[in-house]
């Protein structure tokens, strides 16, 4: 087992390819369940991030190493914890009302490409225990993050310019609220009337403030912070 584990640590033929493989392997397995919930950047993009990463490792010890360079032998690595924000910009995507999807596989492209840093230079231990949390958080704390989310609601408060009103507005939006409930309007105006609106997803809600920008009998919309 010495033998191995000396062999694995030095920079020779055996230990290059075995620390290329174990980034593809790695970066494969990560890239894997993105692809599973249907992320752009699947299995193909997290193998050449991870493979990348410990190239670029691997040439810097090689620099100093074999070649005899008097330089940091990270400097290359060094350089990929920046570049790879480039690419993970690409993964995140803005859509209606400011809505951001992507950030997850952006950060799991960013620490894949650490993970094959690690595979690069030989720090083994350091990399598979990485790859671990790394796949714990992606594929089991997404059901925790979800029973989060799950149990948040979604309130604005609306305006009206009178009380006849309200039963208009109710059966526009009561197939996306899960409670609606008159108080008094904040503006004092008289004859407008206040009405609270919760609802249960963030997809209803964007829905209810749609229907709300078209309502002109509305003139006072605001979200309620929970």
């Amino acid at each position: 087992m010495d033998i191995i584990g000396n062999t694995l640590a030095e920079l020779n033929v055996w230990s290059t390819a075995f620390r290329v493989f174990l980034a593809v392997l790695l970066g494969g397995l990560i890239g894997l369940e993105r692809g599973h919930h249907g992320r752009a950047a699947g299995l193909r993009t997290h193998i050449l991030v991870c493979l990348g990463a410990a190239m670029a490792a691997l040439v810097g010890l090689y620099t100093v190493s074999v070649l005899g360079f008097s330089s940091d032998p990270m400097r290359v690595g060094a350089q990929v914890i920046s570049g790879i924000g480039f690419l993970g910009v690409g993964t995140i995507i803005i859509r209606n009302r400011q809505q951001v999807t992507g950030l997850t596989t952006a950060a799991g492209l960013w620490t894949t490409a650490c993970i094959g840093l690690a595979v690069g230079i030989g720090y083994y231990v350091a990399a598979l225990v990485a790859f671990l949390a790394v796949m714990i958080t992606m594929a089991i704390f997404v059901y925790l993050e979800r029973s989060v989310k799950s149990k948040v609601t979604y309130s604005c408060y609306v305006e009206l310019t009178d009380v006849t009103r309200v039963n208009a507005l109710y059966d526009s939006v009561k197939s996306l609220v899960s409670q609606a409930e008159l108080i008094p309007a904040k503006s004092g105006i008289v004859p407008h009337v206040g009405m609270e609106l919760n609802a249960d997803s963030k997809s209803h809600y964007e829905q209810l403030l749609l229907l709300i920008d078209q309502n002109d009998d509305i003139v006072v919309a605001l979200p309620i912070q929970n």
